[in-house]
């Protein structure tokens, strides 16, 4: 078996709030292999999100150990990109400007950055708004700039801070779509942090349940559906419940029992 790319082991966090320590993460172990896309899920206050910051490098006061490729992670690097809820571009820049903002630290030519930047610009179909402002898109296609941004430096891992959270539902799904679509491409390792259990569902090979206050793992899924994954499917909807039931209650999941229904009168039998 391969190394993973991403491992966590005996990670802990605490926070200090007004004098007492705030415990946020307990105890998180985990491993990611290269490629792999794993969902985290959990209700608000489970340390996802302090999970992404510990892994991207902003934060590096925890307990235990981060590695990518066996290294300890100590800061921000280029192997590591992170998009978040809201698309932070800056409104004054145009979508290829705020895309080459990845690139600041990247030793290449101008040239060679323009190349980049535009080659990631038909990576998430922005094609036709080259010199668009913040201001004229979609929040859809903002996100997808700030996608863009995150990718263009070519990490090695791209890290999902509820990417799609302020989306409208139609949105969310064309996102969840097209994120597939470019991971697909872009062969890249993927770690979404949702609290959205569908999301979560549709898009990744394992998802890992968190518990709350410390945040800690409850439970690993792996999600055995092939793509394109349909949601209204009955093995797409049984995850969901039992997901669901995983962030919602304790003890054992119990499947719904199928009840076939016979013998029903006529009035019953739609035309």
């Amino acid at each position: 078996m391969n190394a993973p790319i991403v491992s966590f082991n005996h990670v802990g966090k605490s926070f200090d709030v007004d004098g007492f320590e705030l415990e946020a993460i307990r105890e998180f172990n985990l491993d990611i292999a290269e490629g792999e896309f794993v969902a985290i899920v959990g209700s608000s206050g489970c340390g996802k999100s302090t999970l992404l910051r510990l892994l991207v490098g902003l934060d590096t006061q925890y307990r235990g150990h981060i590695t990518v490729d066996g290294k300890a992670v100590t800061g921000i690097g280029g192997e590591r990109g992170i998009v978040f809820q809201e698309h932070r571009l800056f409104p004054w820049l145009t979508v290829a400007d705020n895309i080459g903002l990845g690139l600041v630290n990247e030793p290449l030519s101008a040239e060679q950055k323009h190349k980049r930047v535009d080659d990631f610009i038909d990576l998430v179909g922005l094609k036709d708004f080259t010199r668009a402002y913040p201001h004229q898109l979609s929040g859809g296609m903002a996100q997808r700039v700030a996608i863009a941004r995150g990718l263009v430096a070519s990490p090695r891992i791209l890290l999902l801070d509820e990417p799609f959270g302020a989306l409208d539902a139609l949105t969310r799904q064309q996102m969840q779509d097209e994120l597939l679509a470019i991971r697909s491409r872009a062969k890249i390792t993927t770690i979404l942090v949702t609290h959205d259990v569908e999301e979560a569902i549709f898009l990744a090979d394992r998802v890992v349940v968190m518990e709350p206050r410390p945040g800690r793992i409850k439970q690993v899924v792996d999600i055995a559906l092939p793509h394109p994954r349909q949601r209204s499917s009955f093995d797409f909807h049984q995850l969901r419940e039992e997901l669901l039931h995983e962030l919602t209650a304790d003890g054992h999941y119990q499947p719904p029992v199928q009840v076939q229904v016979r013998d029903l009168p006529l009035s019953f039998i739609a035309c």
